[in-house]
């Protein structure tokens, strides 16, 4: 009988070749490559890590989806041409089959939150006709809302899944890649040579190999646990306190999703809906990164006067001759997909294929520069899965998040919604601007980022828009603002499994994780007051000027919160602080 581990390997290399495939094809029909998507993705989420007493029901499950994608598949010409409306009781039931597939599947990867809220816009879609007042929708045929999400691109197969499906697959398996050879190892060993002798040289580690770590992985969660195996032992060994290390650790973890280039998928999803390049992207989400980390930083140096912070003994620091090698296992690659954007002029998901080419051949060899098959096939098996199942959990939130967008585009609550923004603002920017990072954090406490992102964007986004902010600032604010969760009680994902990892009470980490990460509140209100920060390509002397004095403004406010000062001064510098973080270096200019 084959394992299931052999099973999930198969379909780990399937899944690998048809998303990389999927550059080298030519103009394959949304609605081939979108279905085919999900159901390589259904098997991970309903079969790989499940128990057995729940192995029928999702096999249940899975199968009645793969179905349901191969019907799509087969039949795309013809659904095509049906123009999102379903024809007979066949299709519509294929059509709850699908939606009940996607919300199982959302719950299963990422737990009850999002289905929840996609199953309530589903609700609002069939009877938001039976609500009075403005809120109420005047009804849609069943037969058309509901072939719109499912047989048409305006739903499951939408936009945001083909960012999924061509895009983030690409850059996930280029992040498994990276991580089943050296350059995890070469993150940690270039952080620890850059700020292991410093005061506080632990805690700057993990605030570098998280940051480095970050701008691959995406993911806070998976920062936590990996970089954390390695800078929790070590700060807790030169006697940090408890709660201090985790919060270091779920602070800088955190900036993975902010940290370009991958920005936890952010940056993909955000050049769907914004029609900005991927490179304008980027670049204007760096310096405020940079900023995030540099704020970190700081708060460390003002935690060193509360406690003896020693940095790494000698012995602990990794040879000059293993930083170097173990370095270009992960430069080498990022060389060749910045080469490849930027001078080459190619799509990121091109580049990223060179990127994961040259990444595959240094799977060969190991920091002592050794070959074995052994080790190298199973790297290669590593990849497999890791990236069988990251995909599938990306895809399982994209899908479910694409639900909700489909529901507010036919029935058009996402326009009421921002009315009521409009209007609860009296159409003034900063409180419309602080209602909208209010409905961020409660639902980012709820689902991930990049769905938080999404989903706020889509009903606030418009109203910041028609009170004058430019398109990209305001998607960056609210993506940041919806990063605001992991380290913000009472749900704060970071902050748990950094807590747990070193068996400490997890709201004491989480006071120290919002005093380190002071920077997450405070950059996207810079933002707006400071908008040159993210023009760093067309002016990049306006966006350094304005990172210089918000870096400055950060620093007051970090010391005057953490530093064990004198009250008076601590308030003096806080209040500064602010001053330079809002008051524009023009201060006869116009404010947003």
């Amino acid at each position: 009988m084959v394992s299931r581990t052999i099973i999930f390997l198969v379909l780990g290399a399937i899944s690998v070749a048809f998303h990389l495939g999927l550059i080298f094809y030519g103009l394959v029909p949304n609605l081939v490559a979108r279905p085919i998507h999900m159901a390589l993705a259904l098997p991970w989420v309903f079969l790989f890590a499940t128990v057995d007493r729940s192995l029928w029901s999702g096999g249940l499950f899975a199968g009645a989806g793969i179905l349901g994608c191969i019907y799509i598949v087969l039949n795309e010409a013809a659904l095509s041409d049906q123009y999102g409306s379903l024809e007979g009781g066949r299709q519509v039931a294929l059509a709850a089959v699908l939606l009940i597939v996607v919300l199982e599947m959302a719950r299963r990867a990422i737990g009850w939150p999002l289905p929840l809220v996609a199953a309530l816009a589903l609700a609002y879609g069939l009877f938001g006709d039976l609500l009075p007042g403005e809120f109420g929708h005047p009804g849609l045929p069943v037969e058309s809302f509901l072939g719109t999400l499912t047989i048409a691109e305006g739903g499951l197969w939408g936009s945001l899944t083909g960012v999924s499906a061509n895009i983030v697959a690409v850059f996930v398996i280029m992040g498994a890649v990276l991580n089943a050879g050296e350059a995890g190892q070469g993150f940690m060993n270039l952080a620890s040579a850059a700020a292991g002798r410093l005061k506080g040289g632990a805690a700057k580690v993990s605030v570098l190999s998280s940051a480095l770590f970050g701008s691959i992985s995406g993911s806070a969660s998976a920062n936590v646990a990996s970089t954390g195996a390695i800078t929790l032992p070590a700060m807790r060994k030169l006697g940090y306190p408890k709660p201090f290390a985790a919060a270091v650790e779920a602070v800088a973890s955190s900036g993975g999703q902010i940290m370009p280039p991958l920005m936890g998928a952010g940056a993909f999803v955000m050049v769907e809906l914004t029609g900005v390049p991927y490179t304008g992207i980027i670049s204007a989400a760096v310096l405020p990164a940079l900023l995030y980390f540099t704020a970190v930083w700081i708060g460390i140096n003002a935690f060193t006067v509360r406690f003896d912070l020693k940095g790494l003994a000698a012995e602990d620091q990794p040879a000059l001759r293993t930083v170097v090698i173990t370095t270009l296992f992960f430069a080498i690659p990022f060389m060749a997909l910045l080469e490849r954007m930027f001078i080459g002029g190619y799509t990121p998901q091109y580049a990223a294929c060179v990127a994961i080419l040259v990444a595959v051949l240094m799977l060969f060899v190991d920091a002592q520069l050794t070959f074995s098959w052994t080790r190298t096939w199973g790297r290669l098996q590593a990849v497999f899965l890791t990236a069988g199942q990251q995909i599938a959990m990306i895809a399982a939130i994209i899908l479910c998040a694409s639900i909700v967008i489909g529901v507010l585009g036919q029935t058009g609550l996402g326009v009421k919604i921002t009315s009521l923004i409009l209007s609860a603002s009296a159409s003034a920017v900063w409180p419309a601007l602080l209602l909208t990072a209010l409905a961020c954090l409660l639902l980012g406490m709820e689902v991930p980022t990049t769905a938080a992102y999404v989903i706020c964007v889509s009903v606030a986004g418009p109203a910041l828009q028609s009170l004058g902010l430019p398109l990209l600032q305001a998607h960056l604010f609210v993506f940041w603002f919806a990063l605001l969760s992991t380290i913000t009680p009472p749900v704060c994902g970071a902050v748990f499994i950094a807590a747990g990892m070193v068996k400490e009470d997890w709201l004491k980490v989480a006071v120290r994780a919002m005093m380190l990460g002071i920077g997450l509140y405070l950059i996207p209100l810079a933002m707006i007051a400071n908008p040159d920060l993210i023009e760093l390509a067309p002016a990049p002397g306006a966006a350094i000027t304005s990172a210089l004095k918000i870096g400055i403004g950060l620093a007051a406010v970090s010391y005057g919160i953490i530093a064990p000062k004198v009250i008076t001064l601590r308030v003096v510098l806080v209040a500064l602080g602010l001053a330079a973080l809002f008051v524009p270096l023009d201060i006869l200019g116009t404010q947003p």
